[in-house]
């Protein structure tokens, strides 16, 4: 595997055009607030990943509306699992379900999170030799918030939000879509494990981000934010 490739391809087309991004959105706010840039850029980023994420909530839809299905076959095929999944494969081609298509958008904002992560640590402040031609560069890019926050070191009160807005995330996004045996001890397990998720997940994000620039906490914020606004618009208009 060529990792310079690799390595070149992510600069040219997921660094660069987010460091670009920001700086010329940076450049043409009033006042010139990098946190301001931040959730302009977090919503933007946000809105060209959409149709990727409603395609994958559709498919949640469709999992859910053909696991009774699955489960039937999973018991009537449970000692023969070449004929389990030959069966299983049929039900998804019928359907025209991809059930590997909803990873989708975690393998795109995956990606999206280590070059902003790269952008907050280091690279917004040297600048670099990144900028495109026709992007004018800063002569100074401020790191404040509000003339408060200062977004190139770690802060509490930021990490805190960024927690709280992840659980409103876990809480809004439905743990067991679709119909379930209640009964099934597995359920009851994976219940179980679902709801000790939705809270330790915050408290990683608050310990994770306090060694972080607080800009990557403003960053996951508003994704969380936004996140959970769509999930319960979604829900509403295709449920």
């Amino acid at each position: 595997m060529n990792f310079s490739f690799i390595g070149d391809f992510f600069q040219i087309f997921l660094y660069q055009p987010l460091f670009n991004a920001l700086i010329l959105i940076y450049n043409l706010l009033p006042g010139h607030d990098l946190g301001i840039a931040v959730i302009v850029l977090t919503a933007v980023i946000k809105l060209l990943t959409l149709p990727l994420n409603i395609r994958a909530f559709k498919l949640q839809q469709a999992l859910a509306k053909i696991q009774p299905r699955l489960k039937e076959v999973q018991k009537q095929f449970k000692d023969r699992p070449e004929e389990q999944a030959k069966a299983m494969s049929e039900i998804f081609k019928k359907e025209r379900v991809n059930p590997l298509s909803g990873f989708v958008p975690l393998l795109i904002q995956f990606p999206i999170l280590i070059a902003l992560y790269q952008l907050f640590l280091s690279g917004l402040w040297s600048q670099g030799n990144h900028l495109y031609s026709f992007i004018v560069r800063p002569d100074v890019i401020s790191p404040h918030f509000l003339g408060m926050v200062d977004l190139s070191q770690p802060n509490l009160l930021m990490a805190i939000l960024a927690g709280l807005s992840q659980l409103v995330q876990s809480l809004v996004v439905p743990l067991n879509p679709g119909p379930v045996d209640k009964s099934d001890p597995k359920y009851q397990i994976t219940r179980m494990v679902q709801k000790q998720t939705i809270f330790l997940l915050p408290v990683l994000t608050v310990f994770i981000l306090l060694k972080l620039p607080s800009a990557m906490g403003l960053y996951w914020l508003v994704t969380s934010l936004l996140t959970a606004g769509q999930q319960y618009f979604l829900t509403k208009k295709y449920q």
